[in-house]
């Protein structure tokens, strides 16, 4: 049985070293690992503003914001040769990442400690925090 990785990034070097991390260290597995790339893009308050705006052209920003993030990630990958399938979704990152994880029977989460939002020096950010209390599965934290 092929064992399952989500690779949650956002962007920021820390999750880049996340993937490096993967990428350098496939050889722990027998087998190479289905991976699954995950970025979480943050909803849009709805406000007046959004009423006014269609579901399609949301839809399009959602995904236009989550290809600068996950750019640099997937080509990573993709120069190791490392086939990967990419998820876009949209919603609180912890939450997300722990409910995607379960939804595609995910062995093993590997993300970075931190991310865009991480205070230089922090020991952990909050959404690797809380990935760590609600994930169904391991969590590999990079730092």
């Amino acid at each position: 049985m092929t064992m399952k990785i989500l690779l949650a990034v956002d962007g920021s070097d820390v999750a880049l070293r996340a993937v490096d991390h993967l990428i350098g260290h496939v050889s722990w597995f027998r087998e190479m690992p289905e991976i699954h790339l995950l970025h979480v893009q943050p909803p849009i308050p709805v406000g007046r503003a959004l009423a006014h705006v269609s579901k399609e052209t949301l839809h399009d920003h959602y995904l236009e914001e989550s290809r600068e993030h996950l750019r640099e990630a997937q080509q990573k990958l993709d120069v190791a040769g490392r086939f990967h399938t990419t998820h876009v979704h949209v919603g609180q990152a912890a939450e997300v990442i722990a409910k995607v994880a379960g939804e595609l029977g995910c062995d093993l989460i590997v993300m970075g400690t931190h991310g865009r939002g991480g205070v230089a020096g922090l020991v952990m950010g909050s959404v690797a925090s809380r990935v760590l209390h609600l994930a169904p599965c391991p969590v590999l934290l990079v730092k």
